[in-house]
C-alpha cells in the first residue's frame, strides 16, 4: 500500500530539477514525506483500528460489535505462513502505541485518545523506511 500511496505522491508532485547534475528526477522517499508531513496510509489504517478497538471496548458486553471482537471461528487454517488476524494487528499495534499499559488506558476515553494523538503525532506506528 505504501508504494502505491508514494507512487501517487510522485504522479502529483512531479519531477525536481536537480541543479547539480542539471537533469530532472524523481522524488525520494525521504523528500515526499518531507513534503507531504501526513501519515502514511498504513499509520492511518493502524490508528483507526486502535480507534475502533477502543470504541469496542467500552460498549456493553450484549452489543454486535463486542461479541464479534472476541468470537472465535472454529475453521482450519490454510497451510503455509499463517495470516495475521485483526487481533493479532490490534495487539502489535497498542503494544507499539501505548508502551506496557495500554490495555488499562482503553476504558478510559480520554487517555485513550490522548495515546492515540502522540502515537499519529510521534509517527511511531509503521515509520515510513529511511
Amino acid at each position: 500500500m505504501n508504494i502505491s500511496e508514494r507512487k501517487v505522491y510522485r504522479r502529483i508532485l512531479g519531477p525536481v530539477y536537480d541543479n547539480e547534475k542539471e537533469n530532472w528526477r524523481i522524488l525520494t522517499t525521504k523528500e515526499i514525506y518531507a513534503i507531504v508531513k501526513k501519515p502514511t496510509i498504513t499509520e492511518t489504517i493502524s490508528l483507526n483500528r486502535l480507534l475502533w478497538l477502543g470504541h469496542t471496548q467500552r460498549i456493553e458486553e450484549n452489543r454486535i460489535p463486542e461479541s464479534v471482537l472476541y468470537m472465535n471461528l472454529e475453521t482450519t487454517r490454510l497451510r503455509g505462513r499463517p495470516r495475521n488476524r485483526w487481533q493479532d494487528e490490534v495487539r502489535e499495534g497498542g503494544r507499539i502505541g501505548g508502551g506496557e499499559g495500554w490495555q488499562e488506558k482503553v476504558h478510559n476515553s480520554e487517555e485513550w485518545k490522548k495515546l492515540l494523538i502522540m502515537a499519529r503525532n510521534c509517527r511511531i506506528l509503521h515509520m515510513p523506511m529511511e
